[in-house]
């Protein structure tokens, strides 16, 4: 009996902080796919894949994806957002300063 109450006493003793930490420091992955059939015909399926870890853990894991991703690197970001944006200006500039024509006034009588 005193095992059991020691057991119960270290479970009921965990806190929000401890969950946490081991959550963490093991990862928890959630998983489910939800389906939606009408007579045997499969209209629409969500597969749903939750991973909850450290991102020390991540690495370890081989999930390192937001490392070569361009939108999450400040330089590379910083370069193409400046590029895209002086495209988009000189382009809007040039169809500001071309005339437009009217479809009503090119028509022949």
């Amino acid at each position: 009996m005193a095992i059991q109450r020691a057991a119960q006493h270290s479970i009921a003793s965990t806190n929000l902080a401890d969950l946490l930490e081991r959550i963490l420091d093991k990862g928890i992955v959630i998983a489910g796919d939800i389906k939606i059939s009408l007579v045997d015909v499969e209209l629409l399926t969500i597969q749903l894949r939750l991973v909850i870890c450290s991102v020390d853990k991540a690495r370890e894991m081989g999930m390192d994806w937001w490392v070569n991703n361009p939108c999450f690197t400040r330089g590379a970001k910083n370069d193409q957002v400046v590029d895209s944006l002086e495209r988009i200006e000189k382009r809007l500039e040039r169809l500001e300063s071309s005339p437009l024509k009217e479809s009503g006034s090119d028509s022949a009588p």
